[in-house]
């Protein structure tokens, strides 16, 4: 059963019997690593493989040479093997460039395509306006002997950069712009990635992009809005070039996150400033940004299913990317007892330490249990204990009770201050009281995380923010919205000993704090990434 417009096109295809088997295609230039829009893409092209046990390509539109790199390449790669995803064949725009230049020879010799000596700017003067039609080239009525001998010379290297264009010959009036005489190629004497110095001339992406469709039988080219006025361009194309069953262009909504930056040039802007780390820093909307800090790849397909396809532009808040990750998590994550600010406990009334048995997630019992010390000196969080509480604060106070997590119920004795500051609190341990005792009913309404002081780890907590603050007072410049704590290092948090036996890119749901992902064993201690918050925002 269809789930949106794509799906309704393709089986209503499947019905006529247009198409012996669905193919279709995740065509990125490798000049960027993917981002979460990318994401969107790639489970429209390869859900639909699977849904109608068709296939999906890989094909690198590397028709740029000047901002592509074998970095990038496999960054991509990377990306969709994480998310789960498998391609049928990996290709390059650049492995038809041959093909692609007979077809470029073949609209000039049906009089379709001349050589044009005009220069960038001059043709971005004369193509006109909305309004008002362009002007035709001056070398528009070259013969196709004079055009084929001047093409050939261009690949041949008998011109400079920039000297000469191959422009498709369409209509300079029409009141798409991009149907008048666009450029389809261009003399640039460029170090390719996949094919080195072979070629001096590149076709333009409107040009090779339909044919690398065509060439690989694609049936369905989908892609974002921004090429639907493009998408006369990818017809005429097909359509001149002669390929019988052609590929048909459908577009959908693009994936816009508030205040997430979702450009690659603006991403790199960020990497090249230093502003970031890298591609895959863990602010990065990135995959592999993402990947970093902790998110799962299910949650992240759960995102994109949960967005949906439209047909129009929208814009989605980042509480509901957040609270698929959230979700995901709290099914998934082992519990952990973590004290962000310690605050030393002394239990007066204990002596020597004992193991009580905790259980690792309470979603999944298969998960089963670890056992945590617990003895006289233990470290709670500083806001767990308030000399002069706010109203309804349910925690230690001078006089009251706390339970501890998964242990004892602690009374209050005492409390010892520095200059204004609480440094030591005192108690006494009801015993019984932990779970099955006799005195484990006895009613406290604070339950607070702890650790124990003896076997105590040390961790860094990275905590990440947007990168971008919310448009406000006339400011929506880029630059003058990137959030200058969008990165908080917190030092000093303690944390069970069960965090260390676990291996690096584990995720942990910090009791009472955020989900956290062990990013890496430094000695005795462990740099944490914080991956989302517990309080879910998103309105269901």
């Amino acid at each position: 059963m269809a789930t949106n417009f794509i799906e309704n096109v393709i089986e209503n295809d499947i019905a006529e019997g247009k198409h012996k088997e669905i193919i279709t295609r995740f065509p990125p230039e490798p000049n960027g690593y993917l981002h979460i829009g990318h994401a969107k893409s790639l489970c429209i092209n390869f859900g639909i493989k699977a849904k109608y046990n068709g296939k999906c390509n890989l094909r690198f539109d590397d028709t740029n040479p000047t901002k592509e790199d074998v970095e990038y390449v496999d960054s991509i790669k990377e990306d969709i093997k994480w998310l789960g995803f498998e391609w049928d064949n990996e290709c390059f725009a650049s492995d038809y460039f041959e093909e692609t230049y007979e077809y470029a020879e073949k609209l000039i010799k049906k009089g379709l395509a001349y050589v044009c000596d005009l220069s960038a700017e001059e043709i971005r003067l004369t193509r006109g306006t909305l309004t008002e039609p362009g002007k035709e080239s001056p070398y528009r009525n070259r013969s196709v002997e004079e055009n084929l001998e001047l093409f050939r010379g261009m690949r041949a290297g008998l011109y400079p950069d920039g000297s000469k264009v191959l422009r498709a010959k369409i209509d300079m009036s029409s009141s798409n712009l991009n149907m008048r005489d666009p450029v389809i190629y261009r003399v640039l004497r460029a170090h390719h990635h996949h094919t080195g110095d072979k070629w001096l001339i590149y076709p333009m992406y409107d040009f090779a992009h339909p044919i690398g469709d065509a060439i690989e039988k694609v049936t369905h080219s989908i892609c974002t809005l921004e090429f639907e006025d493009h998408r006369p361009l990818y017809d005429w194309v097909t359509e001149n070039c002669g390929f019988e069953n052609p590929p048909h262009q459908y577009e959908f909504a693009r994936l816009n996150i508030k205040n997430t930056i979702m450009s690659k040039r603006y991403l790199k802007k960020l990497v090249e400033s230093g502003i970031v780390e890298g591609w895959d820093d863990p602010r990065m909307p990135t995959l592999s940004g993402m990947r970093k800090r902790g998110y799962p790849a299910e949650a992240i397909k759960n995102f994109c299913a949960t967005v949906g396809v439209a047909k129009a532009n929208s814009e989605v808040d980042p509480a509901v990317l957040e609270h698929c990750v959230r979700d995901y998590l709290n099914e998934k994550a082992n519990r952990v007892m973590v004290v962000e600010n310690p605050l030393k406990v002394i239990i007066e009334n204990m002596s020597g330490e004992e193991d009580i048995e905790v259980e690792n997630n309470p979603n999944m019992p298969e998960s089963g249990t670890h056992k945590v010390k617990f003895g006289r000196e233990i470290y709670i969080d500083k806001t767990d204990f308030a000399v002069n509480p706010p109203p309804k604060y349910h925690r230690l106070v001078p006089g009251g009770m706390v339970r501890l997590k998964g242990a004892y119920i602690l009374k209050y004795v005492s409390h010892k201050e520095e200059n204004g500051e609480v440094t030591e609190v005192r108690c006494e341990y009801i015993e019984d009281s932990a779970k099955g005792g006799v005195n484990a009913g006895i009613k406290v309404k604070g339950v607070v995380q702890w650790v124990n002081a003896s076997d105590a780890v040390k961790l860094t907590l990275n905590k990440y923010y947007s990168l971008l603050l919310d448009e406000k007072d006339g400011v929506k410049e880029f630059d003058e919205r990137i959030n200058p704590e969008s990165l908080v290092v917190v030092k000093g948090a303690l944390g069970e000993p069960y965090l260390a036996e676990n291996e690096e890119g584990e995720q942990f749901q910090f009791m009472r704090s955020g989900y956290y992902k062990l990013a890496e064993k430094r000695g005795k201690d462990l740099l944490c990434y914080l991956i989302v918050g517990l309080k879910d925002t998103f309105n269901r």
